[in-house]
């Protein structure tokens, strides 16, 4: 049958076109030493070849993103609401609240500042998760900074969602080891843990993890689907099902006319999909 096309897909990971790229990436500005990083309108420019194109002055990036939603049958997405330099994905998650799921990036380095600051917008928005760039952050997932953050999505009964494996932009990839996630998924057996970003080149010990937490899981976020690891689609059709999470990448660096041409060629069993497209990111994210 292939990938069915009356599911109202959720997608993990979206963001909003802009009309400055590079403003949105300014916090990374100071960890990128190389020259050639510094020409990028985002910070992992050489890894896409067909990044979406900045917008209009007058456009309005929230309508562009609805419209790209409603073309390619994306019913809600997860979009980050506290973004320092934009305020469009907070208006996006206020004046939307049925299609803009509401989650927060954390910087575990502002200790117990942020984690007022998750408690904060989780009062004003409802999260449905957290998330956190490691490597961005210089900051191992297992470090001691982050235990009060992952605390406090238990406290709270949030998921996390992690980046994980060799980051794009370049900085060090240490803290984004996935061996690290072994010792938060035993440290913290009930908060619930979703890998972004690809894994690689680890992405075979992320499914061994896998098989060993019930509380870790896998996103496709930033990976064309063309480029899905052969061990995520292996393991989504056979003990997996319930672990891999659709998604995607944009308008960082994807635009939805390649993600849809390409995902009703990723080999998934019938029976996959609909956990894939909707039902695992339901139950994750707390939507039932």
């Amino acid at each position: 049958m292939g990938m069915p096309t009356d599911i109202e897909i959720i997608d993990t990971m979206i963001g909003l076109p802009s009309h400055d790229r590079r403003e949105i990436y300014k916090f990374l500005s100071a960890d990128l030493r190389d020259e050639e990083s510094g020409t990028f309108k985002m910070p992992a420019q050489y890894m896409f070849k067909d990044i979406p194109a900045e917008i209009d002055a007058d456009a309005d990036p929230v309508a562009v993103t609805l419209y790209n939603m409603d073309r390619f049958g994306v019913a809600k997405a997860m979009i980050n609401v506290g973004n320092p330099t934009r305020e469009d994905p907070a208006r996006a998650a206020r004046s939307f609240p049925d299609r803009f799921l509401p989650c927060l990036d954390v910087d575990p380095r502002n200790g117990m500042e942020e984690i007022r600051r998750i408690k904060r917008y989780h009062e004003e928005f409802g999260l449905v998760a957290v998330t956190t760039f490691p490597a961005g952050c210089r900051t191992a997932i297992n470090a001691a900074p982050y235990y009060p953050v992952y605390a406090t999505c238990v406290e709270l009964g949030l998921p996390i969602f992690i980046t994980a494996g060799v980051p794009g932009p370049r900085v060090p990839l240490e803290p984004q080891k996935v061996e690290y996630l072994d010792e938060v998924c035993w440290f913290f057996p009930e908060l619930t843990i979703v890998m972004r970003h690809g894994a690689e080149p680890w992405e075979a010990l992320a499914v061994k993890l896998m098989l060993k937490w019930p509380n870790l899981h896998y996103s496709t976020s930033a990976f064309a689907p063309k480029h899905y690891p052969k061990a995520i689609i292996d393991y989504a059709n056979t003990r997996g099902a319930d672990k891999i999470i659709y998604a995607g990448y944009f308008p960082a660096g994807l635009t939805y006319e390649r993600i849809m041409s390409e995902l009703p060629n990723v080999p998934f069993k019938d029976e996959v999909w609909p956990k894939f497209l909707r039902e695992n990111a339901v139950r994750v994210l707390g939507l039932g």
